[in-house]
Protein backbone atom coordinates (compact mmCIF):
# COMPACT_ATOMS: atom_id res chain seq x y z
CA UNK A 1 0.00 0.00 0.00
CA UNK A 2 0.83 3.56 -0.76
CA UNK A 3 0.16 6.87 1.40
CA UNK A 4 0.78 10.65 0.16
CA UNK A 5 3.36 12.11 2.41
CA UNK A 6 3.53 15.77 2.07
CA UNK A 7 7.30 17.04 2.91
CA UNK A 8 7.52 20.55 4.43
CA UNK A 9 8.40 22.15 0.95
CA UNK A 10 5.23 20.94 -0.46
CA UNK A 11 6.38 18.33 -1.77
CA UNK A 12 4.58 14.50 -2.16
CA UNK A 13 6.32 11.84 -1.63
CA UNK A 14 4.72 8.16 -1.41
CA UNK A 15 5.21 5.99 2.23
CA UNK A 16 5.32 2.86 1.52
CA UNK A 17 3.93 0.37 4.14
CA UNK A 18 3.68 -3.44 4.32
CA UNK A 19 0.36 -4.89 5.54
CA UNK A 20 0.15 -7.82 7.21
CA UNK A 21 0.98 -10.84 4.57
CA UNK A 22 2.81 -8.41 2.95
CA UNK A 23 5.42 -8.09 5.64
CA UNK A 24 8.73 -10.19 4.64
CA UNK A 25 10.95 -10.88 7.97
CA UNK A 26 10.74 -13.94 9.85
CA UNK A 27 10.76 -11.87 12.85
CA UNK A 28 9.90 -8.15 13.90
CA UNK A 29 9.80 -5.77 17.00
CA UNK A 30 5.65 -5.96 17.80
CA UNK A 31 4.46 -2.77 18.93
CA UNK A 32 0.93 -2.94 20.24
CA UNK A 33 -2.02 -0.65 19.58
CA UNK A 34 -1.57 1.13 22.93
CA UNK A 35 2.07 1.94 22.37
CA UNK A 36 3.37 -0.66 24.33
CA UNK A 37 6.66 -2.82 23.24
CA UNK A 38 5.67 -6.32 23.17
CA UNK A 39 8.89 -7.42 22.25
CA UNK A 40 10.55 -9.30 18.99
CA UNK A 41 8.33 -11.94 17.65
CA UNK A 42 7.95 -14.29 14.74
CA UNK A 43 6.12 -12.81 12.14
CA UNK A 44 3.65 -15.54 12.45
CA UNK A 45 3.09 -14.99 16.17
CA UNK A 46 2.66 -11.03 15.65
CA UNK A 47 0.05 -11.48 12.09
CA UNK A 48 -1.62 -14.06 14.78
CA UNK A 49 -1.87 -11.29 17.71
CA UNK A 50 -3.09 -8.84 15.54
CA UNK A 51 -5.53 -11.10 14.17
CA UNK A 52 -7.15 -11.92 17.28
CA UNK A 53 -7.37 -8.65 18.21
CA UNK A 54 -9.01 -7.59 14.82
CA UNK A 55 -6.81 -5.67 13.88
CA UNK A 56 -3.84 -5.09 11.42
CA UNK A 57 -0.13 -5.72 11.10
CA UNK A 58 1.86 -2.83 9.73
CA UNK A 59 5.38 -2.25 8.98
CA UNK A 60 6.31 1.18 10.31
CA UNK A 61 10.33 0.95 10.08
CA UNK A 62 11.12 -1.59 7.76
CA UNK A 63 14.90 -0.84 8.04
CA UNK A 64 15.43 -1.50 11.97
CA UNK A 65 16.97 -4.51 12.28
CA UNK A 66 14.31 -6.10 13.13
CA UNK A 67 11.73 -4.40 11.19
CA UNK A 68 9.46 -2.68 13.83
CA UNK A 69 5.46 -3.60 13.33
CA UNK A 70 2.45 -1.95 14.45
CA UNK A 71 -0.75 -3.18 15.63
CA UNK A 72 -3.18 -0.78 14.21
CA UNK A 73 -6.48 -0.34 12.30
CA UNK A 74 -5.03 0.00 9.02
CA UNK A 75 -7.75 2.19 7.43
CA UNK A 76 -8.26 4.27 10.08
CA UNK A 77 -4.31 4.98 10.19
CA UNK A 78 -4.49 5.59 6.35
CA UNK A 79 -7.65 8.46 7.11
CA UNK A 80 -5.96 10.11 9.61
CA UNK A 81 -2.75 10.50 7.35
CA UNK A 82 -4.00 11.88 4.13
CA UNK A 83 -6.80 14.40 6.63
CA UNK A 84 -3.10 15.29 8.51
CA UNK A 85 -1.84 16.37 5.04
CA UNK A 86 -4.60 18.09 3.62
CA UNK A 87 -5.02 21.56 5.47
CA UNK A 88 -1.52 22.92 4.68
CA UNK A 89 -2.03 26.41 2.96
CA UNK A 90 1.27 27.73 1.51
CA UNK A 91 1.26 31.21 2.26
CA UNK A 92 3.21 33.29 -0.18
CA UNK A 93 4.49 36.69 -0.19
CA UNK A 94 2.92 38.25 -3.62
CA UNK A 95 5.15 41.70 -4.15
CA UNK A 96 3.59 45.55 -5.32
CA UNK A 97 6.06 47.50 -6.47
CA UNK A 98 5.41 51.49 -6.14
CA UNK A 99 7.63 54.32 -7.39
CA UNK A 100 7.95 57.64 -5.65
CA UNK A 101 6.40 60.18 -7.89
CA UNK A 102 3.02 57.63 -7.38
CA UNK A 103 1.97 60.32 -4.83
CA UNK A 104 0.89 62.96 -7.27
CA UNK A 105 -1.90 60.57 -8.51
CA UNK A 106 -4.13 59.56 -5.93
CA UNK A 107 -5.59 57.10 -8.34
CA UNK A 108 -2.65 55.07 -8.83
CA UNK A 109 -1.89 54.55 -5.04
CA UNK A 110 -5.50 53.72 -4.79
CA UNK A 111 -4.90 51.13 -7.35
CA UNK A 112 -1.74 49.45 -5.59
CA UNK A 113 -3.80 49.49 -2.43
CA UNK A 114 -6.63 47.59 -3.76
CA UNK A 115 -3.83 45.07 -5.25
CA UNK A 116 -2.49 44.65 -2.07
CA UNK A 117 -5.85 44.29 -0.28
CA UNK A 118 -6.75 41.34 -2.94
CA UNK A 119 -3.84 39.56 -2.00
CA UNK A 120 -3.98 39.36 1.91
CA UNK A 121 -7.84 38.77 1.28
CA UNK A 122 -6.29 35.70 -0.48
CA UNK A 123 -4.60 34.57 2.54
CA UNK A 124 -1.39 35.40 0.82
CA UNK A 125 1.58 38.25 2.28
CA UNK A 126 1.82 41.56 0.45
CA UNK A 127 5.61 42.71 0.18
CA UNK A 128 5.47 46.21 -1.04
CA UNK A 129 9.04 47.46 -2.53
CA UNK A 130 9.91 50.88 -3.48
CA UNK A 131 13.28 51.26 -5.92
CA UNK A 132 15.01 54.97 -6.18
CA UNK A 133 16.56 55.61 -9.62
CA UNK A 134 19.14 57.91 -9.66
CA UNK A 135 18.75 61.12 -8.20
CA UNK A 136 15.85 60.12 -6.33
CA UNK A 137 17.85 58.58 -3.24
CA UNK A 138 18.32 61.67 -1.65
CA UNK A 139 14.82 62.49 -1.00
CA UNK A 140 13.65 59.10 0.76
CA UNK A 141 11.44 61.03 2.80
CA UNK A 142 9.16 61.13 -0.46
CA UNK A 143 9.48 57.57 -0.26
CA UNK A 144 8.15 57.27 3.39
CA UNK A 145 5.30 59.31 2.44
CA UNK A 146 4.06 56.89 0.39
CA UNK A 147 4.59 54.45 2.72
CA UNK A 148 2.53 56.34 5.47
CA UNK A 149 -0.41 56.89 3.15
CA UNK A 150 -0.70 52.92 2.89
CA UNK A 151 -0.27 52.47 6.06
CA UNK A 152 -3.11 54.52 7.33
CA UNK A 153 -5.79 52.58 4.93
CA UNK A 154 -3.89 48.80 5.74
CA UNK A 155 -3.02 49.46 9.54
CA UNK A 156 -6.86 48.98 10.93
CA UNK A 157 -7.80 45.79 8.69
CA UNK A 158 -3.91 43.85 8.57
CA UNK A 159 -0.74 43.33 10.17
CA UNK A 160 2.05 45.48 9.56
CA UNK A 161 4.98 42.48 9.55
CA UNK A 162 7.91 44.77 8.79
CA UNK A 163 7.85 48.63 8.98
CA UNK A 164 8.89 50.49 6.09
CA UNK A 165 12.65 50.10 6.42
CA UNK A 166 15.26 51.69 4.09
CA UNK A 167 17.48 49.35 2.47
CA UNK A 168 20.21 50.34 -0.48
CA UNK A 169 18.37 51.60 -3.04
CA UNK A 170 15.10 51.05 -2.11
CA UNK A 171 12.26 50.93 0.58
CA UNK A 172 10.40 47.69 1.98
CA UNK A 173 7.52 46.42 4.12
CA UNK A 174 5.70 43.61 4.40
CA UNK A 175 2.05 43.36 5.19
CA UNK A 176 0.15 40.22 6.56
CA UNK A 177 -3.09 39.27 6.72
CA UNK A 178 -4.70 39.18 10.25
Amino acid sequence: MQLAALKPGGVVIAQEYRVNKRIRAREVRLIDADGAQLGIVPLREALKIAEERGLDLVEVASNAKPPVCRIMDYGKFKYQQSKKHTHRKTIEVKEVKVRPQIDKDKNDLELKIKHIVRFLEAGNKAKVTMFFRGREIVRPELGMKVFHRIIERLDDQYNIENRPRLEGKSITMIVAPK
